[in-house]
């Protein structure tokens, strides 16, 4: 599909990733809905990108919500793109220091919102999608976001490689059981990113996280993830894949 005159819904569109594909997004022609918390700067963000951008404040944990968001970005014409970037870790270990077993809320905080508001991003942007008419080839196309902890989870990241993996799991179901309504599911499996999280940390952590990289040596770039996500929702034949974008890193255990 063509980006240009292109109705696309953007998850986490108030910074990092979210932020940088929405507007590459506008800047290649489309009109985009950016989802972000009420409370987070989607709105000056949306402001800023123009009047082919909008802001709609949504929690991808509430259902309800999430149909909302979906309504509303379907009434300024068909949704043909999704890109989930929205998500988080919390550090968190099997045993804290005494040796007992730690608290289970980090673990399902993330995989609550990582997993389950994956999957409410998945299934509203699937209904909103399969009442489009055909467009070169296909009604809509889905990116969702995982990482390369999904694969190679650290130690303290047993919450968050969890629900990445889920992520990764789901990508290929998805893809198949939305083949016949002419949907297409892929995802991106970003490495060590120059998002505002990696940005406020302290300059030797960055350094450190850089290094591991074999090449190019350094942080991503949001607009990177941006130019991936943009060509997978152009390229028609790309469906059921998770696609890391890494540099060829590959996690040491801490």
């Amino acid at each position: 599909m063509q980006i240009k005159d292109l109705g696309a819904v953007v998850t986490g569109g108030a910074s990092g990733l979210g932020l940088a594909t929405a507007t590459r997004l506008v800047e290649s022609g489309a009109t985009v809905t950016l989802l972000d918390l009420p409370g987070s700067p989607g709105a000056e963000q949306a402001e800023a990108l123009g009047p082919a951008a909008t802001f709609v404040p949504t929690d991808v944990t509430d259902s309800e919500a999430v149909a909302a968001a979906f309504a509303a970005a379907a009434e300024r014409g068909p949704v043909r793109a999704v890109v989930h970037c929205a998500g988080r870790g919390k550090p968190m270990r099997i045993l804290d220091k005494a040796g007992k077993a730690t608290d289970l809320e980090p673990f399902e905080s993330v995989i609550r919102l990582n997993v389950i508001g994956t999957f409410n991003v998945l299934r509203y942007a699937a209904q909103t999608m399969a009442v489009n008419e055909i467009l070169d080839g296909d009604r809509g196309a889905i990116v969702l976001t995982a990482s390369v902890a999904a694969y190679e989870g650290q130690i303290g990241q047993i919450n968050y490689a969890t629900s990445k993996a889920g992520v990764v799991g789901m990508t290929l179901p998805a893809a198949r059981d939305l083949a016949s309504v002419g949907i297409r599911v892929n995802t991106i499996a970003p490495g060590v990113f120059a998002t505002p999280l990696l940005l406020n940390a302290r300059d030797d952590i960055r350094d450190a996280l850089a290094a591991a990289v074999p090449h190019p040596q350094r942080l991503g770039e949001p607009s990177e993830f941006a130019a991936l996500a943009e060509h997978i929702v152009s390229n028609g034949m790309l469906n059921g894949e998770t696609i890391r974008l890494d540099g060829a890193i590959r996690m040491a255990p801490r």
